[in-house]
């Protein structure tokens, strides 16, 4: 199991990536930031960078305006 956003659990699977991870959680936005157990993943590594069971991942979006 994943706790995102200390919120939401999401199941886990062997070898589940950052991107799997985004897309059970249907999050499309461009400007995404993830960490997981409180260490940077860099955008280029969302698809390789696996989530390890029990882990705590933190999902937030950069958002823009006036």
């Amino acid at each position: 199991m994943i706790l995102v956003n200390d919120r939401d659990r999401v199941p886990w699977h062997a070898g589940m990536t950052v991107q799997d991870l985004l897309g059970a959680m249907n999050y499309t936005y461009v400007l995404i930031t993830v960490m997981v157990d409180d260490v940077l993943v860099p955008q280029e590594d969302y698809h390789h960078r696996e989530i390890p069971d029990g882990a705590r991942v933190t999902v937030f979006h950069l958002a823009h305006g006036g």
